[in-house]
């Protein structure tokens, strides 16, 4: 036979995926010195006529006048109350919801200083927990029966990314160091995130960018960047990037550096500016003799220059 009043009052989470659900009171009253059990990983909350009464965390708890004078305030109750009460009881899992994702469904737009007005993508994953269900109840889940993490997940999703741009901005982090450094990312981000996370009762244990997409022309001028930081013989480096114009046959390019190298010659200069007259101790003329040789079969230069020139390299020997 069924109990008219509600005297024991717990609940097993119907999944661990469950932030919120409502006990299930079959609109029945709950009975004075009722017992109210919550396990680890949980909070209760007692709610009168669509007011806050109470928080419960975990333990056992005889609700009863003095365990609970909100209530006796709400109801009007002078001198405690020994009838039974028509309340709400809602539980909450408190414990760590792991591994959420965020990204920007959307290209958001940041300004940079050295590229103007940019559009960036990114994405992640952060940590989150309850840990104020009365402000979090208010602000956020007062208006569902039950909530699952996969529908906040979602709404903080869209809340994320307009947020992301602003971080951005506030931290005046460089487009290409969003790229280039994301542990220090993290590090900017992650206080300034939770400021707008506290006011809904949500505290973030763990917030990650994993990957930001940049913008083509961006992404040009980073490996660009790049390569010349890894440029230690500015000489080597320039001596490539003729023999590299070079090998494009029939290019603009190939045939400017032809001629720069023919001028060069000309002008008793080598490509890196070195005089030919004043060789270097143990320069290789033998080499330099060459080299010319090569420049008037390739007819950049002309016989009476190609015998002008051996003459002065074998005076040097």
């Amino acid at each position: 036979m069924a109990l008219p009043f509600i005297e024991i009052i717990e609940s097993v989470s119907p999944h661990s995926n469950m932030l919120m659900w409502k006990f299930a009171d079959a609109d029945k009253e709950i009975k004075n010195g009722a017992m109210l059990t919550v396990r680890e990983s949980q909070q209760a909350l007692l709610l009168n006529e669509g007011q806050l009464a109470d928080v419960f965390s975990a333990g056992k708890h005889r609700l009863e006048t003095e365990n609970i004078p909100i209530l006796s305030r709400l109801k009007g109750w002078k001198y405690g109350f020994e009838s039974p009460f028509k309340a709400d009881v809602y539980f909450f899992n408190t414990h760590q919801f792991v591994n959420l994702r965020w990204g920007t469904p959307s290209p958001i737009l940041m300004r940079d200083e050295n590229f103007g007005q940019v559009r960036i993508r990114a994405f992640g994953n952060y940590n989150i927990r309850i840990n104020d269900i009365g402000l979090f109840f208010k602000e956020y889940a007062g208006t569902y029966p039950s909530l699952g993490i996969a529908e906040l997940e979602l709404q903080l999703r869209d809340f994320i990314a307009p947020k992301f741009a602003e971080v951005l901005t506030q931290a005046k982090i460089a487009v290409v160091d969003v790229a280039g450094n994301i542990s220090e990312l993290n590090q900017k981000i992650s206080p300034l995130v939770q400021s707008f996370f506290s006011g809904f009762g949500i505290e973030i244990t763990q917030f990650t960018v994993t990957s930001v997409t940049l913008p083509e022309e961006v992404l040009k001028y980073y490996d660009k960047v790049t390569g010349m930081n890894m440029v230690t013989d500015i000489n080597k480096f320039s001596q490539f990037s003729i023999a590299n114009a070079m090998d494009k046959d029939n290019s603009e390019m190939a045939d400017l550096t032809r001629q720069g190298l023919a001028m060069g010659m000309i002008m008793n200069m080598t490509p890196n500016g070195v005089p030919l007259n004043k060789p270097l101790p143990g320069e290789d003329i033998l080499g330099r003799l060459k080299n010319l040789k090569e420049l008037f079969s390739m007819e950049l230069i002309t016989e009476a220059e190609y015998a002008a020139k051996k003459e002065e390299l074998l005076k040097l020997l």
